[in-house]
């Protein structure tokens, strides 16, 4: 039977095997096996949807790179930034010619010390280094609204230039379906009220109707607008080319896609799913979901993809266990206030719709799954903290399964279960 990982533990699952429906845990994929450069320049000598980087610029143009913040350190852009400027030196453009934006989105100013481990001492040195700041209005360009009127703003020092490349990593991502591609320019690039209004479509139209089911993991279809509006919203910067890159488990770079911002993204996106999108039998009436042990249980704010997750394992009304000790408590000021100070569900609706944040959202995610869900958090955050919401808390998984037990009869015996060891990042695919 397998363990749940808990911080740098781990707590036995104490049930009968016969009962557990899937046990998830990554896909094999046979991925070519190249060093990280050479992923790199396969990418770069194989680009998708158009044609080499080096016919994308001319010789005189200015050229912008936006890169991720430290927040996504994980991409590695120090392993693949060296590369890409190697290839524009090569077709004409001059280091003074580039400018690297780091996509802040609504984060912070960074360090230099962050900058130079973003960028490499090297190329730090070289080229021009700007932080995006959402709520520097001077330094913002309107470019037009889009249909779902999300007025769109963005870095004035990247539409000043001739060539916009994005760069980043493709995971799956609980509201626009995979991050990567054009989330580099929404939220990467926006201006506050960009990301706020774009943002808005996770909810439903109308006060009291909660969040969008269509705005989850894995979905860039149409009936996402979350995801429709970004893609609006990055055609008005028309990005000249795309470098991508996917991981594994261990944050290891296994691949990666160059070329149209679109087709690339897409391409990325599908061998994502083919490595963490595992076929479940069918949704179950209790699911078990670790968040995978430190550090990606660190906080409530990061347990948010072990809760988008085994959502979609999980039976309408059935129990859901998650397992994040959140050592340093709920990790966004705003997903706390969400769950600590409101006392009804429309309460947390109007402020959020009132003030849209990511950590906003996460924290009434949380409450509002409770609403519908058995909710059970083994964490060491005080229950207490909960006491506002129908989350209910527990300090070990067997405690976590009498709780479970009371909301299933008395028993679990016989109760379909789904155990989702690595809930951080393996997404169920229900087959029925």
């Amino acid at each position: 039977m397998e363990t749940m990982k808990y911080s740098d533990t781990a707590f036995p699952v104490h049930l009968d095997p016969g009962q557990v429906v899937a046990e998830l845990h990554a896909n094999a994929v046979d991925l070519p096996k190249r060093t990280v450069r050479e992923h790199i320049e396969y990418a770069l000598d194989h680009p998708i949807g158009a044609g080499p980087i080096e016919e994308a610029v001319q010789a005189g143009d200015k050229v912008c790179i936006i890169i991720s913040d430290v927040t996504r350190r994980w991409q590695q852009p120090s392993t693949y930034l060296p590369i890409l400027v190697e290839r524009l030196n090569r077709a004409g453009i001059p280091d003074e010619d580039i400018l690297i934006l780091c996509a802040t989105g609504t984060h912070r100013r960074q360090t230099e010390e962050e900058h130079i481990s973003l960028v490499g001492e090297d190329l730090y040195r070289r080229i021009r280094f700007i932080d995006h700041q959402c709520d520097d209005k001077e330094h913002l360009t309107y470019m037009g609204t889009t249909s779902r009127g999300t007025p769109v703003w963005l870095d004035s020092n990247a539409m000043a230039c001739d060539k916009l490349i994005l760069t980043g990593g493709v995971v799956y991502h609980f509201l626009a379906g995979f991050g990567g591609g054009r989330k580099s320019i929404v939220p990467g690039i926006a201006g506050r009220e960009t990301i706020n209004t774009n943002h808005n479509n996770a909810l439903n139209p109308g006060l009291g109707s909660g969040s969008n089911p269509r705005v989850c993991n894995g979905n860039m279809g149409e009936d996402n607008p979350f995801h429709t509006d970004l893609m609006e919203c990055a055609a008005f910067a028309k990005p000249a080319y795309l470098l991508n890159v996917i991981v594994d488990d261990d944050y290891q770079i296994v691949g990666a896609f160059a070329g149209d911002w679109r087709e690339a993204h897409r391409a990325a996106a599908k061998v994502v799913e083919q490595l963490d999108g595992v076929s479940i039998p069918r949704r179950t009436p209790l699911v078990i979901s670790s968040a995978g042990g430190y550090p990606k249980d660190i906080n409530l704010y990061q347990t948010s993809k072990t809760l988008a997750n085994a959502l979609a394992a999980a039976a309408p009304g059935g129990t859901m266990i998650l397992l994040s000790q959140c050592r340093e408590g709920f990790g966004d000021p705003d997903c706390e206030a969400q769950i600590c100070n409101y006392n009804t569900m429309e309460e947390r609706e109007k402020a959020l719709r009132a003030d849209f944040s990511i950590g906003g959202f996460i924290g009434f995610l949380f409450a509002e799954t409770a609403e519908h869900y058995h909710l059970i958090l083994v964490t060491d955050l005080p229950a207490e903290r909960f006491g506002r919401t129908k989350i209910q808390v527990a300090r070990t998984l067997d405690e976590a399964l009498e709780l479970a037990a009371r909301c299933n009869g008395g028993s679990l015996t016989g109760v379909e279960t789904t155990l989702m060891p690595h809930g951080g990042s393996t997404v169920p695919l229900p087959q029925a």
